[in-house]
């Protein structure tokens, strides 16, 4: 086994949670009290904090605001300046100085991507720190008893299936596989949502298309009848809101399907206002298609009558969801990266404020989250979108870390293996991707560990271990987590399509089975049932404390509240902690796991065992 390997809690640290920065919002012209916190031992001559406004630094001095013999408190003040101000501290050193942003601390001249950031831009709503979010596949989820199987008549697109057969793994039979599930069967259904302890509901598409995923909207008008129409979503609506339950819908503002009304009266009438909506070609099939694909004809917002038509007022299609009787609590926008996108155009900056400003006159209180499956900082600094689908800066590096390399899986869109990297690596990732945006937008990033897009994390890992494991960082990390329906429960698939596996009711309702671990579902309620239980672990800072190739740790702090959080997924070798992270006198509150943290004179122990999660509480007040 390896030496023990040191903590990192000797290096400078800063965030934008509560303990380092008075909280928001924030208006142009607002001077923000900024604090940092100094190891005692690092022998630092003084703190200046580098703000830039208008693209020009400048530099003010922090004042020391209080010491102990462990660490020193600096405070400075910074003005918002612009929209977005970024700062940075400049700590003094013996050997000159170095730069702390939110990448750490560099003796070195550093790029400015990772520099801090106060934003005028509204966050997501304050629910959201508490949102655990659940992930719905409409029709993979739960057949309402009443509904006739098979429908009459069978849509031409689709293929029938019995509940329990196994979904294709790809090609074109994935998305003509209709189950059948609807909404009056998710409805018949809360109480598993209840018991596992989400309060958010995220449904992928519930608009009439032509296949199962309904990405390929014919209307943006009109619920699927199929899924139960209107009034099943204003059922299900009235019944989540009854049960102090969120529900988030799914909207491609990115293009629509072949049969959408809008597309056939442009094709039919190059006149017609609605021609104007799409990228027309010479070339087959005579039009732009999402990645070639011809039936998801691509929108372009040239025209502002479009993004009038998407987000312009209360008629408007993001509007009128948000109203009752449907009342969405918000959305979801799909490739919200590639939407008014396409060679010279990039509206998508207008297009996601405009979709902001319409559901802030609706409702002020709903989110906004783009899925976006790789760097999305470049759009989550400029307003509009308030979190983005966390792959690039939480599920992938979280994959590399637990992957199984025996599983055979292909890296995510890449044509290589899935590979299988230390901790150093999946840290590094975290931590660089959290740094490119400010504090507000990493507090609410949607993070996963899988959807339906991706292969199911109990396939990944390869063992029902090292999904405790993930789902342990998944309820632990800054942000709001998602979970895939069916992943409480360890259903597999080893790709998105094959992993759109539906519920199996017969098993749950019967307390497990070959198909259906209780043990991981009982994992996941406890570990949302100690995220609810602790401010810290919803709203608090993060400081990594120990990275070894195996094993992680870290802290959640508040200034009335410290949690601290072992992750390890194979036996490694523990490791040491500074004593004063214990509060005085006080003994550590086991909140999750059964490994003793050892409590010594000066010093705190990591136990080395693995795969498994530990999480104890040090202080609160």
């Amino acid at each position: 086994m390896q030496p023990q390997p040191r903590h990192l809690l000797s290096r400078p640290h800063h965030d934008g949670s509560a303990l380092y920065v008075e909280p928001g919002p924030y208006r142009i012209g607002d001077v923000v009290p900024v604090r940092f916190r100094v190891p005692a031992g690092l022998g630092e001559s003084g703190l200046w904090v580098r703000e830039v406004h208008d693209g020009e630094p400048h530099v003010v001095e922090a004042r020391l605001d209080r010491s102990d013999e462990h660490e020193r408190w600096y405070v400075a003040q910074v003005r918002v300046h612009n929209p977005v101000t970024p700062y940075r501290a400049l700590v003094g050193l013996r050997a000159g100085f170095a730069w702390l942003t939110g990448t750490g601390l560099h003796a070195r001249e550093v790029e400015d991507a990772a520099d801090f950031r106060l934003s005028v831009y509204p966050p997501a709503p304050p629910w959201t720190s508490d949102a655990v979010v659940y992930q719905v596949f409409p029709d993979r989820f739960a057949r309402h008893p009443g509904t006739p199987w098979p429908p009459d008549p069978v849509p031409a697109w689709a293929q029938p299936m019995a509940w329990d057969d196994a979904p294709a793994a790809d090609g074109r039979s994935a998305g003509r596989q209709l189950y059948g599930g609807d909404l009056p069967g998710l409805a018949g259904r809360l109480d598993h949502l209840v018991r596992l302890g989400v309060d958010t509901v995220y449904l992928t598409p519930v608009f009439p298309g032509r296949s199962s995923h309904r990405y390929d909207a014919t209307t943006f008008e009109h619920v699927d009848p199929l899924l139960g129409g209107d009034a099943a979503m204003a059922a299900l609506s009235g019944v989540l809101h009854e049960r102090g339950m969120r529900l988030i819908g799914d909207l491609t503002t990115n293009h629509t399907g072949r049969e959408h009304e809008w597309f056939v009266r442009g094709r039919a009438d190059r006149a017609a206002d609605e021609a104007r909506y799409y990228y027309w070609t010479d070339d087959e099939p005579g039009y732009v298609g999402w990645l070639g694909h011809p039936t998801l004809p691509k929108l372009s917002y040239r025209d502002p009558a479009l993004l009038h038509r998407m987000a312009g007022g209360a008629d408007s299609v993001v509007a009128r969801w948000l109203a009752p009787p449907y009342r969405f609590d918000g959305w979801r926008i799909d490739v919200g990266n590639m939407t008014g996108r396409h060679g010279e155009d990039d509206f998508t900056p207008e297009v996601a404020r405009a979709v902001r400003a319409a559901m802030s006159q609706v409702n002020p209180d709903t989110v906004l989250v783009a899925e976006h499956f790789f760097d999305a900082a470049a759009d989550l600094r400029v307003g509009g979108w308030q979190a983005a689908m966390n792959y690039h800066g939480f599920a992938r590096p979280a994959w590399e870390w637990l992957g199984d390399p025996a599983s055979g899986l292909r890296a995510d869109g890449l044509p290589v293996p899935l590979p299988h990297r230390p901790a150093a690596a999946m840290v590094a990732a975290m931590v660089d991707a959290a740094a490119a945006v400010p504090w507000t937008v990493v507090a609410h990033q949607w993070n996963l560990l899988g959807s339906h897009d991706t292969p199911r994390i109990r396939t990944l890992t390869g063992s029902a271990d090292l999904v405790e494991v993930g789902a342990g960082l998944l309820f632990t990390y800054p942000g709001t987590p998602m979970v895939f329906a069916g992943d409480e429960g360890g259903l597999t698939g080893a790709t998105g399509e094959h992993g759109r596996v539906p519920m199996p009711w017969d098993e749950i309702d019967a307390g497990g089975g070959p198909r259906w671990d209780a043990a991981t579902f009982e994992v996941y309620r406890r570990l949302i049932a100690m995220r609810r239980d602790s401010r810290a672990l919803r709203e608090g800072g993060l400081r990594w404390a120990v990275v070894a190739d195996d094993a992680v740790a870290y802290l959640r702090e508040l200034p009335d509240e410290r949690v601290l959080v072992l992750l390890a997924r194979a036996p490694w070798a523990g490791a040491w902690l500074p004593g004063q992270l214990l509060a005085p006198g006080a003994e550590p509150e086991q909140l999750y796991g059964d490994g003793a943290l050892g409590v010594g004179a000066h010093a705190l122990h990591l136990p080395g065992d693995g795969p498994g999660v530990q999480v104890w509480r040090l202080a609160s007040r």
